[in-house]
């Protein structure tokens, strides 16, 4: 993941750095699903009153849906923010083939390959992910030390992809 970011992530000038939450109306959608907890923008999402559904293999909290209902709540969902680690756990695909063909799936994170080809499966509509200063020796340093996302937000700036770029 690391490496295909670092090939692509810089290919293009992400004029564009908004988060998520302030790029899209979530208020015109009736059922959105997030695939992946990222819980800073769920509070976004209680505190605007923006009912959503989410699912999260890993993580443990009582605003998780079962796991075994993701299918059926995929299937119906006129939005789906997914997190691009799908990529790497071998679920991205089977989550694009559940989802409806009227649906819009953005894709979220971190570690979202920033490449126009990602426009090539269905229904995704905007990827939404992080960019860094070339080199910058600061990441290299807490990835070494094992920090994690939460450890880099500070040193990342949030940018998305078009389909225009």
């Amino acid at each position: 993941n690391a490496y295909i970011n670092a090939q692509l992530n810089y290919n293009n000038s992400f004029e564009n750095q908004q988060d998520i939450f302030d790029k899209l109306d979530f208020t015109k959608y009736k059922k959105i699903v997030m695939v992946g907890y990222f819980k800073s923008l769920v509070d976004k999402f209680i505190n605007a009153g923006i009912e959503l559904t989410i699912f999260d293999k890993v993580k443990k909290d009582d605003i998780l849906e079962n796991m075994n209902r993701q299918p059926k709540i995929i299937s119906e969902a006129d939005a789906i923010i997914l997190t691009s680690t799908t990529i790497f756990n071998n679920t991205f695909q089977k989550i694009i083939e559940l989802s409806n063909n009227s649906s819009d799936i953005f894709m979220l994170g971190p570690s979202t390959i920033l490449d126009i080809n990602m426009f090539s499966y269905r229904n995704i509509k905007l990827i939404f992910g992080a960019v860094f200063e070339k080199h910058d020796e600061r990441i290299h340093e807490i990835i070494k030390n094992n920090g994690g996302t939460r450890s880099f937000l500070p040193f990342m700036k949030k940018v998305y992809l078009t389909k225009d770029h």
